[in-house]
């Protein structure tokens, strides 16, 4: 059985606040990222016969559309 804390008092004038950890990248990483990652869909696109092309497109249709409506 797990204890309900929400109602105890807490003294927050303790608590210490940690800085967030730098996040380096790899340069090496995203050099390799950029060589395929700015051709990949266009590259691939050009490979495939326009039905495959028109296929996937309307997959990709059905995907989205199936979602639903989206409540902010």
């Amino acid at each position: 059985m797990a204890l309900d804390t929400k109602d105890v008092p807490v003294d927050k004038s303790n608590l210490v606040a940690f800085p967030e950890p730098l996040r380096l990248k790899n340069p090496a990483a995203v050099a390799l990222g950029k060589l395929g990652g700015s051709k990949g869909g266009r590259a691939r696109a050009a490979n495939l016969a326009p039905e495959v092309r028109k296929a996937i497109a309307q997959q990709a249709a059905k995907a989205r559309w199936a979602k639903g409506k989206r409540v902010d």
